[in-house]
């Protein structure tokens, strides 16, 4: 069956919907202009509807970067939610709470500074949704901390799981993402058969990830 998604196609969709607001267009074109890694904008918009579906009061991010996502976040959970998040990069740190005092929702997002590897075992509590998109070679210890952290019925997002198109087979990998890309590879099937999840694949953005944590 012939895909029937061609790039006219996106653009017609993208010109359906309102432009987003000034913060997120110029926290995209920072991220463009500078090669940060960010949430591509259809994966942002269904990030933000599994929020508002599951409507989570506790929300935990790994990867921070500049504040994308967690200002996408805190804004579509509301006033009685609260977006913690984890980075490990200074730049990026200054960055993102630059970010998140211009976009209105700063006090509902607290910033953890340090390793996700070490932070995340000491957060108290469990979390409604957790969303994934930091070093894709740690993929897997974030994994199983952040399956720890997640209540029963809770939400798991997770980006990057096509990696640029390399985890399909059959595709020419660059050197650089060769171990990235069997870290991906490795990632997804677990969490496709990880019995603590109901989890799927979507290709949306650069494939995204969902799962719900089943009742033990």
């Amino acid at each position: 069956m012939p895909s029937i998604v061609e790039p006219r196609h996106l653009d017609y969709l993208d010109s359906l919907k309102a432009a987003p607001d000034a913060l997120i267009r110029e926290m995209e074109n920072y991220a463009a202009e500078r090669g940060v890694p960010i949430l591509d904008r259809r994966a942002a918009e269904l990030l933000e509807t599994l929020v508002r579906a599951a409507r989570p009061v506790r929300l935990l991010e790994i990867g921070t970067a500049i504040g994308y996502s967690a200002v996408r976040m805190a804004r579509a959970a509301g006033e009685n939610a609260v977006v913690e998040t984890i980075e490990l990069s200074d730049e990026m740190i200054a960055q993102a709470e630059r970010n998140f005092e211009r976009s209105g929702a700063h006090e509902r997002i607290r910033l953890h500074k340090g390793d996700a590897r070490e932070i995340l075992p000491a957060l108290e509590g469990a979390f409604d949704l957790i969303f994934l998109d930091a070093d894709k070679e740690d993929y897997e210890t974030y994994f199983d901390l952040a399956l720890e952290k997640l209540r029963a019925g809770g939400t798991l997002v997770v980006d990057n799981l096509l990696w640029h198109g390399y985890a399909a087979p059959g595709a020419e990998i660059p050197e650089k993402y060769h171990e990235s890309t069997e870290h991906i590879r490795r990632f997804n099937r677990a969490f496709l058969d990880s019995p603590a999840l109901d989890a799927t694949i979507l290709t949306v953005g650069d494939g995204v990830g969902v799962g719900v944590k089943r009742a033990t």
